[in-house]
């Protein structure tokens, strides 16, 4: 019976980065003679609903991000290759500083001075669109609107009819359990609350790919959890792609179908796997986490995450 550790290596076999530095470290972390097995260099991963043969959500394609001062040049990320397919909900993790915001902000379109192509739906993506949902780690919502008015802000701006705009709006207050909600202004909901308005404003114009840049990072436990379970049955109501940053190891296997660690100095994706946990959606969170794979899991990726740090 394969160990838990050889069940990632396995399933990731091949995915680290050829460098030396990173091979080296990752070397406690693969069971005996791994390190020989053929490498993939492509690595090709479906999401739950992707049918045979579709086309991915996203993709990058060989992207790299750089910085000049001076005569000095800093490389933040560095060939990175991705492919995000519906019905994916990705977790990213590595050490501070390894890009994982940077490259949310690419995906975004918010970061566009970089080398290599990215594709959204298939079309080139070159700045802000509709098609990327982004939610952020602050909610940002219109103060003086109310949750349905936040909501609605995007189809209004999108020219959708008033009919059609009021039936998406009380659909997506369905979906995060705010439909008694909806006149309320910010100020007078909770900070989950908050959260989820931000979620169905970044689902409101059909988004091929929802972005979301730690957006539990600022509640309470108590809340956070609550939140992991809104957001683990909004992606299944929506059927999008979610692309979610974290640092929080436990969370990761909770939520996601398919797990990134990233390496850094520069920022690489290190590994690439299918959540071990997560072969069965319907799975509930207290079942996953009585899992006997459970600990060893979260062990091994924080080895792996520490592993890939490095202080610049």
């Amino acid at each position: 019976m394969p160990t838990n550790l050889e069940s990632l290596n396995q399933a990731s076999a091949g995915l680290a980065s050829a460098e030396d530095q990173n091979r080296s470290s990752a070397e406690s972390l693969l069971p005996p003679g791994s390190l020989n097995a053929p490498r993939r260099p492509e690595p090709v991963f479906s999401g739950l609903g992707q049918e045979k043969g579709s086309p991915p959500a996203a993709e990058l394609i060989s992207v790299s991000l750089s910085y000049r001062r001076g005569r000095q040049t800093t490389v933040v990320l560095s060939d990175i290759n991705l492919s995000l397919y519906d019905r994916d909900f990705v977790c990213v993790l590595g050490p501070s500083g390894c890009g994982k915001t940077s490259l949310l902000n690419i995906l975004a379109g918010y970061l566009t001075d970089i080398d290599g192509r990215i594709l959204i739906a298939g079309h080139h993506h070159c700045g802000p669109d509709p098609k990327v949902g982004v939610v952020f780690q602050s909610p940002n919502l219109f103060p003086w609107l109310t949750a349905a008015k936040n909501i609605e802000f995007g189809l209004r701006m999108a020219g959708i009819p008033k009919a059609q705009r009021r039936q998406k709006v009380k659909n997506l207050l369905a979906m995060i359990s705010l439909e008694n909600s909806a006149d309320l202004l910010p100020h007078q909901m909770s900070g989950g609350m908050r959260q989820r308005v931000a979620i169905a404003r970044a689902l409101a114009l059909d988004s091929k790919v929802i972005l979301l840049d730690e957006p539990f990072s600022a509640l309470d436990a108590l809340t956070r959890e609550m939140m992991q379970q809104h957001i683990r049955n909004i992606w299944r109501q929506a059927g999008r792609c979610f692309f979610f940053i974290t640092h929080d190891v436990q969370e990761a296997l909770l939520l996601s179908t398919r797990l990134i660690v990233m390496s850094s100095a520069p920022g690489r994706i290190f590994s690439d796997l299918p959540n071990p946990l997560r072969q069965d959606p319907e799975v509930g969170f207290e079942a996953l986490r009585a899992d006997p794979r459970f600990p060893k899991l979260r062990t091994d990726l924080l080895e792996m995450i520490q592993g890939n740090s490095c202080i610049i």
